[in-house]
């Protein structure tokens, strides 16, 4: 045991990547990059707008703020060390720095899955109780709603994480990945990790179904009130203050649900990597466009913003 431990602490893993050094994989590198930059970029953009702009200070975009600050702690956890990783050669991560990776990965995508199904709840708060929404959505409510979306998804991310950093790995370090990746990481163990198989399926159900289930329940009864809006105008305007968010859902559940939930046997595991890459770096990105470019107030802000630095510059 003890020769494992040194072992492990002072070799870590072989991170394979996503991308070879030929011309095509140089061009979806640099691709990958561009929108890891957008998706920084957009995710801050996003943050300051609502944390600055009076008219954004409603519930709705303090949780969009908080899914736009778990997007970014999720780019700046994957991206960064396989930049570094493609960029200078070296495919090694440390055991420490795997099992770091590891606690953030599964906490923040945790935490966004019960955030966006918690958003639901919101929605169907606004569209079918417009007059009590106030009251039921205070900013008391708001905060324990983010509040508990951050805190079962950092106890999801440190239950897999010292599960999986407490098993033996004796054999192989090389990690067909292009980060620590519980499923993946499951493959080098040297040890019997059908308990631990068990508890990593348990929890993806938990933190997909419960968030899911509640998604499904909010706009199933806002369906029901939207048909029973007698004026058209009334009906767009509810289903236009939807589309994001199921925009949104569907991206990342489709995605969190062909990885997670699939039978062993029917996974191929360059599949896998790129549907990895898609919520870990693409859905990031396209998040603040979602719902910034289709929202007049996000826009509104925007514009107000960038006429006040038009003015400072002027003076």
């Amino acid at each position: 045991m003890g020769m494992w431990l040194n072992q492990s602490s002072i070799d870590g893993f072989i991170l394979l990547g996503i991308f070879s050094h030929s011309q095509t994989d140089l061009v979806l590198f640099s691709a990958v990059m561009m929108v890891f930059m957008v998706a920084l970029c957009g995710n801050v953009l996003l943050i300051s707008l609502i944390y600055i702009d009076p008219r954004l200070h409603t519930p709705m975009y303090f949780f969009l703020s908080q899914l736009s600050l778990m997007d970014l702690m999720l780019v700046c956890n994957i991206v960064p060390k396989m930049a570094v990783n493609f960029l200078s050669g070296r495919k090694s991560i440390s055991f420490v720095g795997c099992g770091i990776q590891i606690g953030f990965f599964v906490s923040l995508v945790g935490s966004e899955g019960l955030l966006l199904g918690l958003m639901a709840y919101d929605r169907y708060v606004a569209i079918s109780h417009p007059l009590h929404y106030p009251v039921l959505m205070s900013q008391r409510v708001c905060l324990q709603i983010a509040g508990s979306s951050w805190v079962f998804g950092i106890l999801d991310g440190m239950i897999q994480m010292v599960a999986a950093m407490s098993l033996p790995y004796c054999g192989s370090r090389i990690l067909d990945h292009f980060f620590c990746e519980v499923t993946a990481l499951l493959k080098l163990a040297c040890a019997n990790t059908s308990l631990f198989d068990t508890l990593l399926f348990a929890c993806c159900v938990f933190m997909l179904f419960l968030p899911f289930s509640i998604i499904v329940a909010s706009y199933a009864r806002i369906l029901g009130a939207v048909l029973h809006m007698r004026s058209v105008q009334a009906r767009k305007k509810a289903l236009a203050t939807c589309s994001s968010h199921l925009t949104a859902v569907s991206l990342f559940y489709g995605a969190a649900m062909f990885i997670y939930l699939r039978p062993r046997r029917h996974r191929v595991h360059s599949h896998d990597k790129v549907v990895s890459m898609f919520y870990t770096v693409l859905t990031p990105m396209l998040n603040p466009l979602i719902y910034s470019l289709r929202n007049r107030e996000v826009i509104g802000a925007l514009r107000k913003g960038l006429g006040h630095c038009r003015i400072d510059s002027q003076h």
